[in-house]
């Protein structure tokens, strides 16, 4: 898998990171264009609140974990600014999408707004020391506890008629959350956050199929309905790899054997037999998903594998592992990667053909594609 590396460590400096840094940067009303089509032109100058804090994100953790660029620092402070000047609501609240300007155009009735700003103002606080991230940071960790155990709060009454659900991309954020405010909360507050999402995030595990489904009933079952059936095969696997940095810190090994199982399993149910590829959605029982995207193959499930199998070889050095990754790279970067003008496209057909030509839009920004090619090039250099 070591062959990997250069092609990674290519792909990210001289591809991805050039691509943003060249096309994204609004210098006039700040934060972000994601926006930006195959040669990075913008064809909507809106700002995505998950866009804007990843793309922070993002430049912040490589000053703090590649080098200390202070052109890397600029970008991220950039956007970190105009997100602590635009993107809170009065109440608190943190918008979904605001106009170019920063006036607040949509908010969700979801945390995860809140999220990805908490994520950048922890890797903003280890890149600058400067303590209004970590305080702001710690503040929005307690409004998005308080928004998960009253979700009310998020304008979400439970109608009459409603069937309750416990979404696993709860678990699974929050368990990336406590992850990142790693040094900046106390040790055994960490402690007993990390332990009690890994066991939320567990009880997704489907123990038949090896994989994890996206909706428990109030009980805590898989209802045979179309939301109990639901799987995300991408949601799985990066499932997995948020496990496996947790079960790490927390030093229970012992669970490694299942989430290992999970992410076979995970790909083996998720991959397209016929037309290669990952799936975006699936049924547990291969009944018709509702989703009519279902079968589109998304750029982000593939890079999320890249970097779940790539530390699944290091941990377990089992070459089942390196056949898969060799899979979905060789589908990867025959599909998605794009060595002409930089950045990778998102979206293709069942059959591979690309869908849009776009390289950023109101979902896909400056994160997925290159935190999974940064995780792996780590992790790879381990080898």
């Amino acid at each position: 898998m070591k062959q990997y590396l250069e092609i990674y460590r290519k792909n990210l400096f001289e591809s991805v990171i050039p691509f943003w840094m060249n096309h994204s940067i609004d210098t006039e009303c700040g934060g972000y264009f994601t926006c930006l089509d195959e040669k990075g032109a913008v064809f909507d100058d809106s700002k995505y609140v998950w866009l804007q804090a990843r793309q922070v994100w993002t430049f912040a953790k490589l000053y703090n974990t590649v080098r200390e660029d202070p052109q890397w620092l600029a970008i991220a402070e950039h956007g970190m600014r105009f997100l602590r000047k635009c993107a809170r609501l009065p109440d608190g609240r943190v918008c979904f999408s605001m106009d170019r300007a920063g006036q607040p155009k949509a908010i969700q009735r979801k945390i995860f707004s809140e999220c990805f700003l908490l994520l950048a103002l922890a890797e903003m606080y280890r890149a600058t020391r400067e303590e209004i991230y970590r305080e702001e940071a710690v503040a929005l960790l307690n409004l998005i506890e308080q928004f998960i155990s009253e979700p009310e709060l998020l304008g979400r009454p439970i109608l009459p008629g409603a069937r309750a659900t416990r979404s696993l991309a709860v678990p699974m954020i929050y368990l990336n959350l406590v992850e990142e405010m790693d040094g900046i909360l106390d040790e055994e507050d960490l402690k007993v956050k990390r332990e009690s999402s890994i066991h939320e995030t567990l009880a997704h595990l489907d123990p038949d199929l090896k994989v994890f489904r996206e909706n428990l009933d109030e009980n805590g079952i898989f209802n045979d309905l179309p939301e109990g059936r639901l799987i995300n095969p991408g949601h799985s696997i990066e499932a997995c790899w948020f496990l496996l940095h947790a079960a790490g810190r927390c030093e229970l090994p012992e669970i490694w054997v299942t989430i290992l199982e999970a992410l076979q399993g995970s790909l083996s149910l998720g991959w397209d037999h016929d037309e290669d590829g990952l799936f975006y959605f699936i049924d547990a029982d291969g009944k018709p998903p509702r989703q009519l995207e279902w079968s589109m193959k998304l750029w982000w499930p593939h890079t999320e594998a890249l970097y779940a199998l790539a530390l699944a070889f290091t941990l377990t050095g089992d070459h089942s592992f390196e056949q898969w990754h060799q899979r979905i790279h060789e589908y990867a970067f025959t599909r998605f990667a794009d060595e002409v003008d930089g950045e990778w496209f998102g979206y293709c057909d069942r059959y591979g053909n690309l869908t849009h030509r776009l390289k950023g839009g109101d979902y896909k920004g400056c994160f997925h594609v290159p935190r999974a090619l940064l995780y792996t090039v780590k992790v790879l250099e381990r080898l």
